[in-house]
């Protein structure tokens, strides 16, 4: 398995046709947002997009980003973070976030961010609860951190 970062990629069209083939409503804004060129006006000029890959299969993919969807000063987030389902149950995830964690870490951040309504998937990989906050559309959302040192 390898981690690419789709931006620093040479064959973007299969990797944005592998994220085509997500079935979760987020999956479909990400690929609008490569689409349009407005990956980085939404969500940071230093957020980067990582997919865990085997070969030329897209197993499971996560952003890091500046913003995400609450209006905060918090950053950076985790966000996008989808697995495929031929690949769930094999924690795959814990390598991209290692990954994501290194990468803030190398950026100066103590803390990384995830939102999200999902209760007790994430903590399996170190997150702890934080807060409610309301999303930009007034919904609430759970809002989770890390230490980007811990192990």
């Amino acid at each position: 398995m390898q981690i690419i970062d789709f931006y620093s990629s040479k064959d973007k069209e299969h990797w944005l046709s592998q994220l085509r083939l997500c079935d979760w409503r987020a999956g479909e804004y990400l690929c609008y947002l490569i689409d349009s060129g407005t990956f980085y006006d939404v969500l940071g000029k230093s957020s980067q997009l990582f997919l865990l890959c085997k070969g030329d299969k897209l197993l499971s993919f996560c952003a890091l980003t500046e913003r995400d969807q609450v209006e905060t000063d918090l950053t950076p987030w985790v966000g996008f973070v989808y697995t495929y389902p031929f690949a769930r149950g094999k924690r795959l995830m814990g390598t991209l976030f290692k990954k994501v964690r290194s990468v803030a870490a190398a950026r100066g951040f103590d803390t990384l961010y995830l939102t999200t309504d999902h209760v007790g998937l994430y903590e399996k990989y170190g997150f702890d609860f934080m807060c409610t906050m309301k999303e930009q559309n007034g919904e609430d959302t759970r809002i989770y951190k890390i230490n980007v040192n811990k192990e």
